[in-house]
């Protein structure tokens, strides 16, 4: 079957990301991304499936790999303050592609795509924000846990360990320091809200992560 040709324009394509199938626009399909009952893939829709075997077998969530001792978390600046996500990790390489190439990741004003969404698309575990940050953000570390959430949707979270590198983007490049603080000091009244809700010890827990998060800013 032959191959729609890559997207003009995109970055640099990793040899793992190459054997990927690509939709029409050009864009290669990551390997998280659902077949639907009509035979059409939607970015916006995870296969359920390949969550369980990227968790189990620890395979990148971008291109389907085996992993090895380097996982990398895709993430915006209000993860990096509660170092939780809600993606499995990709190999660097996958990670940095996606960074640079995604549209909504790489625009900072470009909207998440809300209408025609399959029906019965389920939410995601935690509190997520709904906004293009504007800054994407690649941690990489040797370790994460695996948890539940006690609220906010069903499924799994991600809780990223201690960082060894961090890879800063804005709009498909490095992104500067006044750009990541705008990020972070923007949604951090989202996330003050969520913990004045649940009261003095979240509100004292999110001050010391902000402060911790701060530390990481380049």
């Amino acid at each position: 079957m032959t191959q729609t040709p890559l997207r003009p324009g995109l970055p640099p394509v990793p040899a793992t990301i190459l054997r990927l199938p690509r939709d029409e626009r050009g864009y290669p399909i990551p390997w998280f991304v659902a077949t639907l009952p009509d035979g059409t893939r939607d970015f916006r829709v995870m296969d359920e499936g390949r969550l369980h075997e990227a968790i189990r077998d620890r395979r990148c969530w971008t291109c389907g790999d085996y992993l090895s001792e380097h996982f990398a978390f895709v993430i915006g600046p209000m993860c990096a303050v509660n170092r939780v996500s809600a993606e499995p990790p990709s190999h660097v390489t996958c990670a940095d592609f996606s960074v640079r190439a995604c549209p909504f990741l790489s625009r900072p004003k470009a909207l998440r795509r809300e209408a025609n969404k399959p029906e019965g698309l389920k939410a995601p575990a935690g509190f997520a924000i709904p906004r293009n940050p504007g800054v994407a953000l690649v941690w990489i570390t040797s370790s994460y846990q695996v948890f539940r959430p006690e609220a906010g949707g069903s499924g799994v979270l991600f809780q990223i360990g201690r960082p060894h590198g961090l890879l800063w983007f804005a709009e498909g490049r490095s992104a500067t320091r006044a750009e990541i603080l705008d990020s972070i000091n923007s949604g951090l009244p989202l996330l003050r809200e969520v913990a004045e809700k649940e009261g003095p010890d979240a509100v004292a827990a999110l001050a010391a992560q902000t402060s911790a998060a701060l530390k990481l800013v380049p």
